[in-house]
């Protein structure tokens, strides 16, 4: 195909960095493979994907679209209003940028934003990153010409043609040319010559594990060990000053190096989504997964368990984090044997060309 031609990609998911970071990853591979293309990402006022997608430089265009609760409350009576409202600017959006492909990876503007699209008769796709579809994605497969999807056996929700399992697509510069742990670990003022437990709770933060790490940084300081903390948005005013003040203690509400924070870890404790899953078994590093208790389905623990059961993983459940989490990561750091299994075992979930793999298809499509 021609590499010096304009195509136009239009990319809508959000509300969390599960559905952001994927669509990024795809425009950010599009982008280099097709320098010319236009993109213009379309999310939902008010969410995240709102400061992500221009700080990674590309244009987003707001729809007021809202979620549906399942209990009866305002919202529930403004869902209808608001996602007619969002159609009719997600048609104005596909009619004057004219896309050559459509992308939807999720979240609450997806929906309207692929509807109008294929209303228009424009190519759409979707990339579902989790074992359990959501509705708007089982209804957005009718018509859309390709389904990337993480897991096997995905024909249960979507026509089996359409499929194709690539894995998930994660952000390359996660993965590439990581720093040294000498120079990590002195990014985040850290003793170069101490081990270092990273927790992250997803973008916006995790109740549970701010509560382990305020109950027990002493304790970490104690092992001789160190600790880099993103708190997310929700609670990283809540952190005592004294403690974001600790030698050995880096808190953090949110953390864009995330490479450098990765290349620090000796040992990772995370969430479970199906994103973080999928970078942190092509970063390769032994991991704790503490799965989020009210995902849809229990979709958390289902994939933190596929790991746990291949010794590729730790499993602590949040009901019993506060109380065993942060002896169960002190004891991984200090089990030297323990993490070298864990890191060999953990390579047969990563699919570092998830990403490719999908652009490749998507560029099959165009040619088509």
């Amino acid at each position: 195909m021609k590499t010096d031609k304009t195509y136009k990609f239009l990319l809508s998911g959000g509300g969390t960095g599960g559905h952001i970071y994927p669509a990024l990853a795809i425009a950010n591979e599009l982008k280099h493979r097709l320098p010319n293309s236009e993109f213009l990402f379309v999310g939902a006022l008010g969410k995240m994907e709102m400061e992500k997608v221009p700080k990674a430089g590309f244009e987003i265009i707001g729809l007021p679209i809202i979620g549906l609760s399942r209990s009866l409350s305002l919202n529930t009576l403004k869902f209808p209003f608001k996602l007619i409202q969002s159609l009719f600017k997600a048609k104005k959006i596909v009619k004057k940028f004219q896309p050559d492909v459509v992308i939807g990876t999720g979240g609450f503007a997806s929906g309207p934003t692929l509807m109008a699209a294929q209303g228009k008769g424009k190519v759409t796709v979707v990339q579902e990153q989790n074992s359990l579809p959501g509705l708007t994605n089982k209804r957005l497969a009718k018509k859309a010409k390709k389904l990337f999807v993480a897991y096997p056996n995905m024909s249960e929700f979507f026509a089996e043609e359409k499929i194709v399992e690539t894995g998930n697509p994660i952000r390359k510069e996660l993965f590439q040319d990581l720093p040294n742990a000498k120079e990590a670990k002195a990014f985040f003022g850290l003793d170069e010559n101490k081990p270092v437990i990273l927790s992250v709770g997803g973008s916006l933060g995790s109740r549970t594990l701010n509560n382990v790490w305020k109950a027990n940084v002493q304790r970490v300081i104690d092992a001789d060990c160190q600790l880099i903390w993103q708190t997310g948005s929700l609670e990283f005013n809540a952190i005592p000053e004294q403690i974001k003040q600790k030698e050995g203690v880096s808190v953090n509400e949110f953390i864009y190096k995330m490479n450098m924070a990765y290349a620090a870890a000796d040992v990772i404790v995370s969430r479970a989504g199906a994103i973080a899953i999928s970078e942190l078994a092509v970063i390769g590093k032994p991991i704790i997964l503490v799965p989020f208790p009210f995902a849809a389905e229990n979709h958390q623990y289902k994939n933190a368990k596929a790991l746990a059961d291949e010794n590729a993983a730790m499993l602590v459940e949040d009901i019993v984090a506060e109380n065993t989490l942060a002896s169960t990561a002190i004891n991984l750091v200090k089990n030297t044997g323990k993490q070298e299994a864990m890191k060999e075992n953990v390579q047969q979930f990563a699919k570092p060309n998830a990403t490719k793999t999908i652009v490749d298809e998507i560029l099959k499509l165009i040619e088509q």
